[in-house]
């Protein structure tokens, strides 16, 4: 079939067909993406305060509820794959979005944790199901040997909503932000709501396959490895986001970090389109080493280097490996796969980020109770070691081909 890639996944430099990648259909998904993003970025540096602030909760608290949010998502996300395959990747998107708009609306009517904790377990069953629809959509919508690069576009709007959407939530809260906690659910719920209605506009793809027949895998076996990988990667990015407000506040003296918030964001953004095909070019192993690398050593040099010039160099080389971390195992986990089990991949695979969020953010949370933030950081460096450690061993490398399992 034109456009399937017939190299090894590992290899380096593939053909790129030129069929067009950019289309009006994908961009809707990615502009109702952008929106949805802006609505769950903008409350990473509003939660971290409403909890020690207003519920009185310490650094353990804080981990937890950011993290709750994981928990809801990592529970739905492969029944969210499987319902994406059976009828449809679009339902997915505006259903998500809606029941994260509905929950988020909702975070302050209760001033307790539990209900906190609620409220952002029922988001994260949005979550999950808004992001298996999309990202599917997205890879239903992409010729096979230039999925990195479609991938690497779609998430533009996740990072872009990471790069403005906190500098968002500080403006809206602003310095007085004890009276204004309510106008921050708020503003963040339309956000969602925006991205349901553009949400409406897009469409399946003309050549989504229809739903396969029999017993359906609601855990599919391609994705544990690279899924593994991720996990031990991005467990870095759930202490920096729940964390780098209170570091920056609390050790550093800074009053706002919404700059580091930004920096991040917008390098994201520029190595994504201007490098968007590099992991197809460099292939998803060599791609992920680097990606790792570069995640460990920005998480070393935040931990090491105890001022905001050491917090904004960190953040910057942290950036750029995250900016290839997520395509590049996304491109491995679904090589091979046929169009009718991408759903399900998509779902297995994002469940380990969840889960990277989830359990990250209560692993930093009591790491920074016990030792502090330089050490939480440290933490963070060698698991994402770690990680490049199993993407290059055999047991990664040799990972079962396309398969599924119940």
């Amino acid at each position: 079939m034109t456009g399937e890639r017939t190299h090894d996944p590992f290899a380096g430099k593939a053909a790129l067909p030129r069929e067009p990648l950019v289309t009006l259909p994908f961009a809707l998904i990615v502009a109702s993406g952008l929106a949805y993003f802006l609505a769950l970025t903008m409350l990473n540096p509003v939660l971290p305060l409403y909890v020690k602030d207003r519920l009185g909760g310490g650094d353990v608290a804080v981990g937890v509820g950011v993290g709750a949010f994981a928990l809801g998502a990592v529970l739905l996300r492969p029944y969210a794959g499987l319902l994406g395959d059976r009828y449809g990747r679009r339902v997915l998107l505006i259903g998500g979005a809606s029941v994260v708009a509905v929950a988020t609306a909702c975070y302050g009517l209760v001033a307790s944790m539990a209900w906190l904790v609620g409220a952002r377990f029922v988001a994260g069953l949005g979550e999950a199901a808004f992001f298996v629809g999309a990202a599917t959509m997205i890879t239903d919508r992409s010729p096979d040997a230039r999925r990195g690069e479609a991938l690497s576009y779609w998430s533009t709007a996740v990072y872009g909503g990471l790069a403005f959407g906190p500098y968002l939530g500080e403006l809206v809260v602003g310095p007085e932000h004890h009276e204004r906690f309510a106008r921050a659910w708020l503003v963040s719920a339309s956000l969602a709501c925006a991205a349901v209605c553009v949400g409406l506009l897009t469409r399946e793809a003309p050549d989504r396959p229809a739903a396969t027949k029999g017993r359906a895998s609601l855990l599919h076996r391609r994705a544990f490895a690279p899924g593994l990988v991720l996990l031990l990667g991005q467990i870095a990015l759930a202490g920096w986001t729940s964390f780098i407000k209170l570091y920056g506040h609390d050790d550093l003296g800074m009053s706002e970090v919404g700059g580091v918030f930004l920096l991040y964001g917008t390098l994201i953004l520029i190595v994504r389109v201007l490098g968007a095909r590099l992991p197809d070019r460099l292939g998803a192993r060599r791609s992920g080493t680097l990606a790792l690398a570069a995640d460990a050593a920005g998480m070393l040099i935040i931990a090491v280097w105890r001022t905001p010039a050491g917090l904004y160099t960190g953040t910057a080389v942290f950036a750029i490996g995250i900016s290839f971390m997520y395509p590049a195992l996304l491109v491995l986990a679904l090589d091979g796969v046929p169009a009718s089990e991408r759903g399900s991949v998509v779902g297995t695979f994002s469940s380990f980020f969840d889960l990277s969020q989830g359990l990250g953010a209560a692993l930093c949370g009591l790491v920074v109770s016990v030792a502090g933030y330089g050490a939480m950081f440290a933490t963070t460096a060698v698991l994402a070691v770690a990680g490049i450690v199993f993407l290059r061993s055999r047991a990664a490398v040799h990972a079962a081909p396309y398969d599924a399992v119940s």
